[in-house]
Formats: C-alpha cells, structure tokens, sequence
C-alpha cells in the first residue's frame, strides 16, 4: 500500500471517529435537556443550513426544522418552561459511516428510553440517516432524520423483580473476597 493510500485511510478513519463523537456529543446532550442545557454548544454541532426532521410517524409527532437556530429552537422546546422528560437515555447500533472528502453520511438503529415529567416511561426505537460536512478542521451534522420503527408505553425502568433465567441454571455464588 503506498503512503499516499495509508494517508488517505488514516483520515478517513479519523473522520468516521470525529463523527462518531460528534454523534454521541449530540445525544448527551439530549440525555440531559433541561434549564442548564448548553444551547450554543447544541447548535454548534449542525452547520447553519442544517435541516432535522421526522419521518413517517415522526413527520407529524417532529415536523421539520431548517437551520441552526430552528433546531435548537425546536429542541430548546423540550427544556423551557420545564424539562419534558424526567429521565431519557439513548442507545445504538447497526453503525454505517461512509466518508466522501468533506461530506459524509451515516445511519444507526437508535432505542431510546424515557421516563417523562408526567411519570409515564416508554421506549422506542428508530431508524436514523444523517448527512455531515466537515467545515475547516470539524464535522457538523448537516441533515438529521429520525424515522419511528415502534414505540410501547411501559410502567417503569426499574423493578425488584427476579431476573429470569431457563429451569435448572443455578449460579454459583460469588466469592466477593477475590473480586477486583
């Protein structure tokens, strides 16, 4: 492999890590939306021609919203007067980066679980496609779209319930004397 090719890879993989973290930078904010919420920081992570929205079911739930400030206004909506969830927490996979130069796209399989201010939990599970540009030395999300695949009302995260586990499996029991 020559030294131009070893080159060309090693940005890209360092590309595909940038928006990996920028990514996971988006979604911890979003975990913790509230009144101290770092908006200028949010809205930093989009290029200003941004666009968000919804798909199918979230078309209607989401709408669209293009530009910087209209996300962050829409998303801003989720804190003030009082934070709409009382605990979310986001997760992914089936992770898809593909980088052309300075643009990029990429797709995860996302589950989310929330508990809202209302007390009511549910979980769902989406389908997202972003597209990204990479503006001087930074990537910013340039095109979010979230696009519902189920959604279920739950009663709650936790529960003293036993764990279940298949007839006869019987654990041995953990020595906590040798455990690091």
């Amino acid at each position: 492999m020559s030294e131009a090719a070893i080159l060309a890879r090693i940005e890209r993989l360092e590309a595909e890590s940038a928006i990996r973290h920028l990514v996971a930078h988006y979604f911890r904010i979003c975990d913790r939306l509230g009144p101290d919420t770092e908006f200028e920081t949010l809205g930093d992570l989009f290029t200003a021609d941004a666009r968000w929205e919804g798909k199918g079911r979230y078309a209607e739930a989401f709408g669209s919203h293009d530009g910087r400030a209209a996300i962050v206004a829409m998303i801003r909506s989720y804190c003030l007067p009082q934070p709409h969830f009382a605990m979310t927490a986001h997760f992914f996979s089936a992770e898809d980066i593909t980088v052309w130069g300075e643009t990029a796209t990429g797709n995860w399989m996302m589950l989310q679980t929330s508990t809202y201010r209302e007390g009511h939990a549910d979980l769902r599970s989406a389908s997202l496609s972003m597209s990204f540009a990479r503006e001087g030395e930074r990537w910013r999300i340039r095109h979010f779209r979230t696009e519902n695949i189920f959604s279920r009302r739950v009663d709650r995260w936790s529960d003293t319930q036993a764990i279940p586990v298949p007839n006869g499996h019987h654990p041995e029991p953990i020595d906590e004397t040798n455990r690091l």
